[in-house]
């Protein structure tokens, strides 16, 4: 493996700048982002800790007592997730 990178950058050494510049893109889309998706922002920190402090004093809602308050049932649920979105409503200017 070691050889492999030793001749990718002998090779990536040898391109203009921009073949390089196309190499690296092509290596963008293969590689993952550096950032680490287990990495969250102040904002979503802060907002888990609401919700875990909420929690501390309120019980869970079961799924199933959700959907009963609009009439509807697990199977019900599933299938919406099956059918396509509705379009939508055109809007009216002013």
């Amino acid at each position: 493996m070691q050889m492999d990178r030793e001749h990718a950058h002998h090779l990536l050494d040898q391109l203009a700048p921009a073949q390089l510049a196309a190499v690296v893109h092509l290596m963008e889309t293969m590689v993952p982002p550096e950032e680490d998706c287990d990495t969250l922002s102040n904002a979503e920190s802060k907002a888990i800790a609401e919700a875990d402090e909420w929690l501390k004093h309120h019980p869970p809602i079961p799924h199933e007592e959700i959907l009963a308050d609009f009439g509807l049932t697990r199977d019900d649920w599933e299938k919406m997730g099956e059918e396509p979105a509705p379009e939508p409503l055109p809007r009216r200017n002013g």
